[in-house]
């Protein structure tokens, strides 16, 4: 589903070069809910980043739903990700001019999914939101924008789900809220879940917990 061989990251900067990531391997199974724990600036997002292909490594190898992304430029990334990831950040990245419905509804219609309004209006009755569906997000609770954007990056039914802090913006109830409904559906959908996390909570109802430190994944608690 998704794998990393080798997978290192170095940047310069003003004091000099800098290693985020060094020789790291990782796999994540089909189905499988990974949680990624470590302190702040220990290279959990950077790794997100190179999993979903958003960024590139400096060293190594990046396999996602089974293609090797070091063949493919951003185009071809682009379009491997297209209905077939989906993305829950921690700020939910709406779109603020358009409505919770049309939120979830656009990445359907650009990737041209088949009754893409049956299958927005789906994903949001699956969240609890069709009442709240004609509202911005300027509108809308930070709770209630996090389950649009999960709607969104649910609707097109992922083979795989990148979420990074997904709760960190959130109240520990709405958070809890949250932990059930991305859980619940990478459930239903059959999806693996690829989670960063500082919230221990969230870490424990993953099947599988990596603890990063200095750039390297251990086997969490």
């Amino acid at each position: 589903m998704s794998k990393a061989v080798g997978l290192g990251k170095h940047v310069n900067g003003p004091a000099g070069g800098l290693t985020i990531l060094e020789r790291l391997d990782l796999e994540i199974r089909a189905g499988e809910a990974v949680a990624i724990l470590g302190a702040s600036g220990s290279g959990k997002s950077t790794l997100l980043g190179l999993l979903a292909g958003l960024d590139s490594a400096s060293a190594g190898e990046v396999w996602l739903c089974g293609q090797r992304l070091g063949d493919l430029d951003e185009d071809g990334r682009a379009a491997l990700r297209s209905g077939r990831v989906g993305f829950v950040f921690q700020s939910f990245q709406l779109l603020p001019t358009l409505t919770a419905r049309e939120n979830v509804l656009l990445p359907l219609e650009l990737t041209g999914v088949r009754h893409a309004a049956r299958r927005a209006d789906e994903a949001l009755e699956r969240v609890g939101l069709i009442p709240r569906s004609g509202h911005y997000p300027r509108q809308l609770s930070g709770g209630e924008q996090q389950r649009v954007a999960i709607a969104r990056a649910y609707a097109p039914r992922p083979e795989v789900l990148f979420a990074d802090e997904p709760t960190g913006n959130l109240d520990q109830m709405t958070g809890e809220h949250i932990i059930d409904l991305l859980l619940d559906l990478r459930a239903d959908a059959g999806a693996a879940l690829v989670l960063v996390t500082h919230d221990p909570r969230l870490a424990e109802r993953c099947d599988r917990r990596l603890h990063m430190q200095a750039g390297r994944l251990e086997p969490g608690p």
